[in-house]
């Protein structure tokens, strides 16, 4: 058999490879998760064993870059990452402040009276989504929209 009669059958081969393999568009989102408990512990792995560099408030999201049995490998809005034990997360929505400074306000405009400031590192509460605008709640009390570029998270 000739290598030009083996052509066929490798070029059918190569396409269903192709078709096989996932595209760009069918990407997984990123998975987010938040803290669910008042403390958490951010480990330089995934285990008790592990040391604790720093911990976490109830609320702090976090971007999922990996998992390893009951452990998280997550990523912050800082891009600092370690491992967080999976039954200690939620799937509630969060912001954290990173911006300087923000404004929450009453209504999704930028005229719109202020209802309360918020500094860098804060938490907030997600609670609705309107086009360049989310309504959050601060983990120090007051409800109001802020914009989305100011804050990272869901």
């Amino acid at each position: 058999m000739s290598r030009f009669s083996r052509l066929p059958a490798l070029l059918l081969a190569f396409a269903l490879a192709w078709m096989a393999l996932p595209s760009a568009s069918a990407a997984p989102q990123r998975q987010m998760v938040s803290a669910a408990v008042g403390t958490l512990n951010m480990r330089t792995g995934p285990g008790q064993r592990y040391e604790s560099h720093w911990t976490v408030s109830k609320g702090y999201p976090f971007r999922v870059i990996g998992r390893k049995g009951s452990w998280l490998h997550v990523s912050d809005f800082e891009n600092d990452k370690a491992w967080i034990y999976r039954p200690m997360t939620s799937k509630t929505p969060h912001h954290v402040v990173k911006a300087k400074a923000v404004v929450l306000r009453k209504s999704p405009n930028a005229r719109s009276p202020v209802v309360r400031r918020a500094a860098y590192g804060d938490v907030l509460r997600t609670l609705e989504r309107r086009g360049d605008w989310i309504k959050v709640t601060h983990e120090g009390g007051g409800t109001g929209w802020v914009a989305r570029r100011l804050v990272w998270g869901w």
